[in-house]
């Protein structure tokens, strides 16, 4: 599908990166960025967004390029996106929309599923105009409406009824999480949680920790977008590394709303492998949006280590950075080729070790002394 990509300059921020990202997200959702068009402005126009004279522009490059989808890369009101579909006579999505589009795809698990559709409903519900009594119409369309109600009142009514038991199906289903969790707590195994940008390489880093290591129970508890495997580090024992989902700027709150059940992994983990892709120029804003996601969720108080990921690409060399404590605060390492996972598989074994400490020294002293027995 052949898309026009529109950026406004507010003068916040790295612009030419966020359109890049815009373009990057377009293509992973399938469609094909054909022509960009920016501008810049104050503050966005109440109508339009953009104001008439660059709806103008956008619609002349709809012509000339033969573009069928106009992507926005902010959000946009329901009546901003209405009447740019009026003007440009093509369907018109923002930002938010490409990144649940883009989540829909990938969702392979049954939690995963529910929860991206939980998030696109809540997404939809503020641009409801008519026309989602298609929720219900295997049950037959006709006779579901209540007394008096109107097309716009019986589809609101369905929508609140499909969220309703969306809702009720991720309880269930965060209550078997919890159980999983209670059962590894009790194992004493210390759980380490990747986090980062989108793209940073924290699967590729997953991979190469869990093969290079990998332990003989190698138990895969696969919910949506968060792989958890267990891997031997010596003296430190077993290890829980859970991949979770990336993150990314300005990350729907629908989408956080909904994922909260997943980044839980993340929120219980003893600590945080922060991935951050070392060669990209805009990495400390990066860092930044991960750690307000991180605040978002309840999850910023949990120990984290910064890996600098892609050292290959960036010219740098394997090593371990500590602070004035001489505890471990970044790592220098390449996923792909492999430079410094040794660092990191010791930085992370440091970690265990002196949390099992912390942890014989909150025990009775009767469990104490059995601990040390074990």
């Amino acid at each position: 599908m052949r898309a026009a990509l529109v950026g406004v300059d507010f003068g916040k921020g790295d612009f030419a990166a966020s359109i890049e990202e815009l373009s990057l997200l377009a293509k992973s959702a399938g469609a094909e960025p054909v022509t960009s068009i920016i501008g810049k402005r104050a503050s966005p126009d109440a109508a339009l967004f953009v104001g008439s004279g660059k709806a103008e522009e956008i619609g002349k490059a709809i012509v000339d390029n033969q573009i069928e989808l106009v992507i926005f890369n902010h959000a946009l009101s329901p009546a901003q996106q209405r009447n740019l579909e009026r003007t440009l006579k093509v369907r018109v999505i923002d930002r938010t929309s490409l990144i649940l589009d883009i989540f829909a795809q990938r969702a392979k698990s049954h939690e995963g599923k529910v929860q991206v559709e939980l998030a696109q409903l809540q997404h939809l519900a503020t641009r409801l105009i008519r026309g989602w009594t298609h929720l219900e119409r295997q049950k037959g369309g006709i006779g579901l409406r209540g007394p008096g109600e109107t097309q716009l009142e019986t589809d609101r009514r369905l929508l609140g009824d499909r969220v309703k038991a969306l809702r009720t199906r991720l309880d269930k289903l965060q209550r078997q999480r919890e159980t999983q969790r209670k059962a590894r707590n009790r194992n004493n195994t210390f759980s380490v949680s990747l986090v980062g940008y989108t793209n940073a390489g924290k699967s590729t880093l997953f991979n190469a920790l869990t093969k290079a290591r990998a332990y003989a129970a190698d138990q895969l508890f696969a919910t949506l977008d968060t792989t958890s495997r267990r891997i031997f580090l010596g003296e430190a024992g077993n290890v829980v590394i859970s991949d979770t989902v990336g993150f990314i700027r300005e990350l729907p709150h629908q989408l956080v709303a909904a994922f909260r059940a997943t980044l839980e992994e993340t929120i219980h983990a003893d600590l945080l492998l922060h991935v951050v892709d070392a060669a990209s120029p805009v990495r400390l804003e990066q860092i930044d949006e991960v750690n307000a996601v991180l605040r978002e969720i309840g999850a910023d108080h949990i120990p984290q280590i910064l890996v600098w990921n892609k050292i290959d690409a960036a010219g740098l060399d394997p090593a371990v950075e500590r602070d004035e404590y001489d505890k471990i605060r970044r790592v220098f390492i390449s996923a792909q080729t492999g430079e410094g996972l040794d660092l990191l598989r010791e930085a992370v074994a440091e970690f265990a070790k002196a949390d099992a400490l912390t942890h014989l020294d909150r025990l009775p002293v009767d469990e104490h002394h059995d601990a040390r027995a074990q």
